[in-house]
């Protein structure tokens, strides 16, 4: 795909993309709004981070965080370098091609255990052998469960966070009760679900969760998030835009 870019505006960041694999969508911005950032929050990492869009809009939000972005597939982890590079944020974001599953076993020692006060995913959501697989190499890493699992993904976050640190992530609601199991297996307590609908009356596509590690019982369940009035977004969801100075690519 080498050559195959296009160079999009979102958030107040540059982003080089290929053009025929995996491509960010409204869930990054989504994501990126739902995590909470104070300024007692220093470190965060994405894993899983695609070309980069989370984590940098985050670092371009919040201009005290150091951000890590993780990536197994070399050419989305080669995007990652050139977009940071190209929003001049090479000082706060540092990007790592690494395979996740690993992550947990200590693998790596450039990204130490309990060191990061709020991880972010995006990952993976169909399992192997369940729906339309693309036909495109990065596309299909990034949509199917084949490279991996939620068991190691969750046991990268418990490894990753500090004690009371946070997790965001977006996920599809038809697995959610698998995530929750397996999140208490590593330590992850639920602690703020918000469900995301195209339109109202229509069935929730997107789940957007916050857990803590080492948190107490108490969950707070959000009013659902609509994307589409008509054929236009919500006023909400412009307001989300707004909030990060969005300039909406086509």
């Amino acid at each position: 795909m080498k050559g195959q870019l296009t160079r999009d505006s979102i958030c107040g960041i540059e982003l080089y993309q290929h053009k025929k694999g995996y491509r960010f969508s409204i869930d990054s911005v989504l994501l990126a709004h739902f995590t909470r950032i104070t300024r007692k929050n220093r470190s965060v990492i994405d894993l899983g981070a695609g070309s980069g869009i989370i984590g940098l809009v985050l670092a371009r939000r919040y201009p005290w965080i150091r951000t890590t972005l993780v990536e197994l597939q070399e050419g989305l982890f080669e995007l990652c370098l050139k977009n940071i590079a190209l929003n001049s944020l090479q000082d706060r974001v540092k990007a790592f091609n690494y395979d996740i599953s690993l992550i947990n076993r200590g693998s790596f020692p450039q990204i130490r255990h309990g060191s990061y006060d709020i991880v972010v995913t995006n990952p993976p959501f169909r399992q192997p052998g369940t729906g339309r697989i693309s036909p495109h190499e990065e596309r299909a890493l990034a949509r199917h469960e084949m490279a991996l699992s939620l068991e190691e993904l969750f046991g990268a976050v418990r490894y990753l966070l500090k004690n009371r640190g946070r997790l965001f992530m977006i996920y599809h609601p038809f697995r959610l009760t698998e995530i929750i199991r397996i999140m208490k297996e590593n330590q992850l307590e639920l602690k703020r679900i918000r469900f995301v609908h195209p339109r109202p009356g229509m069935e929730a596509n997107m789940v957007l969760i916050e857990a803590v590690k080492m948190g107490a019982v108490q969950l707070r369940v959000e009013p659902p998030l609509y994307i589409y009035e008509d054929k236009d977004y919500t006023r909400e969801v412009n307001d989300i835009f707004d909030y990060f100075s969005c300039k909406k690519s086509s």
